[in-house]
C-alpha cells in the first residue's frame, strides 16, 4: 500500500476531544480499599457483639447424705478374705460300713438330731436280738431261783417249828438253813445276769444308733461327700474333710455368716472389738453389706506375720454364700459431738470443680448462670458473680 504525501497533509489531531485519564480506575480501587480497611474493624466488632459469648459451663455434683451416721465412719483398713459360716461341721460316721440310706442333697435344710444317713447294720440287729433273748433267759432263771428260795425258806421255818417241839435235830435245821443260803445266792446271781444282759442290750443299741448319722445342729447341707453304697470309715485324719475320714456331708448354719480375713501385725493396733465394717463380695461389687468385727484371734502366725480376724455380716441375704471372696473395709466408729436427739440431720455434700472458682479478694467466687424465661425463642439467661458460700446456700 502506498501512502501519498497529500494524504499525510490531511491528517490532524483533534484537540477538542476529551483527554483520557488512565490512573482513574486505580484511584477508585485505592479509595475502596482504604474504606474497607476502615470499616472492617467496626463490622467485626458489631458481628462479635451480635454473637453469644462462648463460655464453659460446668455443673455441681451433689452427694446425698448417709442414711445412718454410724455407717459412714472413716475407712481405717481394707482386707480381703472369704465368707465362712460361724457354725460349720463335717459330719462323719462313728462306725465303718457301707452307706445304706442317704437322705440329703446340697441345699437340704436339716434340724438338730435329724438322721441324714444310715450305715448297714444287719449284723448289729442280730446281736441286739440275741442280747434281748439273753435278758429274757436271765429273767426266767431269776424266777426259778426266787421260787426255789421260797421253798427253802419254808423248809427252814418247818425245821425251826419242829426244833421247838423237840421232834427234829439241830443238824436238820442247820442243813435247811444252808440250802436257803444257796437259794438266796442263786437269786442274786440271776439278778446279776439280768443286769449284765440288759447292759449288753444297751451296748448293742448304742452300736445300732452309731450307724445313724445325725445333724449336729440346725443348718443347711452345703456339700455332700458320699453316695449310697460307698464304704466309709471313721479312722481318718482329724479335721480332714475326705471320704476316707468318714465325712458324709458338710453342714453349716447360713444364718450366721462372717468373713475370715487376715491382717498384718503392723495394722492390728488399728482394730478394736465391735468396730463397724463394710463388706463387699467379688460376685456382687455393687452391693455393700453391714459388718462388725467379732473376733481378733489371740495368737498370730509367726511365719506370715499376720493375725486372723473374723467379721460378722449383719444383713446377709441369699446371695451371700460360704467360700465367696469378700473385701472388708474397717471403719472408724462415728462419734457425735452432741446428743443424738439434738443433732441436726446431715445435709448433702456439694462438689464444685476447682477450675470454676475464681479468687476475688480474700474469698472465692463463681459465676452462676440463672434465669431462663418461659417466653420467646431463646431463654433469657444471665450470669452473676457471687461468693462460693452464697452459691452453695442457693443450690
Amino acid at each position: 500500500m502506498t501512502i501519498q504525501i497529500d494524504d499525510l497533509a490531511t491528517l490532524r489531531i483533534d484537540r477538542s476531544a476529551p483527554r483520557r485519564r488512565p490512573w482513574l480506575p486505580w484511584l477508585v480501587l485505592l479509595v475502596l480499599a482504604a474504606g474497607g480497611a476502615a470499616v472492617y474493624p467496626s463490622a467485626r466488632d458489631w458481628w462479635a457483639e451480635q454473637r453469644a459469648p462462648e463460655v464453659d459451663v460446668v455443673r455441681v455434683t451433689q452427694i446425698a447424705a448417709p442414711a445412718s451416721a454410724e455407717a459412714e465412719g472413716l475407712p481405717v483398713l481394707v482386707a480381703t478374705g472369704y465368707v465362712v459360716a460361724r457354725h460349720s461341721s463335717d459330719v462323719g460316721v462313728k462306725v465303718g460300713g457301707r452307706i445304706a440310706v442317704l437322705r440329703i442333697e446340697e441345699g437340704t435344710r436339716v434340724r438338730q438330731g435329724q438322721v441324714i444317713a444310715q450305715i448297714e447294720h444287719a449284723d448289729i440287729d442280730a446281736q441286739l436280738e440275741a442280747a434281748r433273748r439273753a435278758v429274757a433267759e436271765a429273767e426266767a432263771q431269776r424266777v426259778q431261783a426266787v421260787a426255789a428260795r421260797g421253798e427253802d425258806s419254808r423248809a427252814v421255818e418247818r425245821q425251826r417249828a419242829l426244833m421247838k417241839d423237840g421232834i427234829t435235830t439241830t443238824a436238820a435245821l442247820t442243813g435247811a438253813e444252808s440250802v436257803l443260803e444257796v437259794s438266796d445266792a442263786r437269786v442274786k446271781s440271776a439278778e446279776a445276769a439280768i443286769a449284765s444282759a440288759t447292759a449288753r442290750v444297751r451296748v448293742i443299741e448304742e452300736a445300732l444308733e452309731n450307724t445313724n448319722v445325725r445333724a449336729p445342729f440346725d443348718g443347711s447341707v452345703i456339700r455332700k461327700r458320699a453316695e449310697v453304697g460307698e464304704t466309709v470309715s471313721p479312722f481318718g485324719v482329724a479335721g480332714q474333710a475326705t471320704r476316707e475320714g468318714g465325712a458324709i456331708a458338710t453342714i453349716a448354719d447360713l444364718n450366721e455368716l462372717e468373713v475370715q480375713t487376715e491382717v498384718s501385725e503392723n495394722s492390728v493396733a488399728k482394730l478394736a472389738a465391735n468396730m463397724p465394717a463394710a463388706v463387699k463380695l467379688q460376685a456382687y461389687p455393687e452391693v455393700t453389706f453391714k459388718g462388725r468385727l467379732r473376733q481378733i484371734f489371740p495368737s498370730a502366725d509367726r511365719a506370715k506375720a499376720i493375725v486372723e480376724v473374723r467379721v460378722s455380716i449383719l444383713d446377709a441375704d441369699v446371695h451371700v454364700k460360704p467360700e465367696m471372696t469378700a473385701s472388708v473395709t474397717f471403719q472408724e466408729p462415728h462419734r457425735q459431738a452432741v446428743a443424738p436427739s439434738a443433732a441436726a440431720p446431715a445435709g448433702p455434700t456439694i462438689l464444685v470443680p476447682k477450675r470454676a472458682v475464681a479468687a476475688q479478694g480474700s474469698q472465692g467466687t463463681v459465676w452462676v448462670v440463672a434465669g431462663g424465661a418461659a417466653g420467646g425463642l431463646l431463654p433469657a439467661l444471665r450470669a452473676a458473680r457471687i461468693p462460693v458460700a452464697r452459691a452453695l446456700r442457693e443450690i
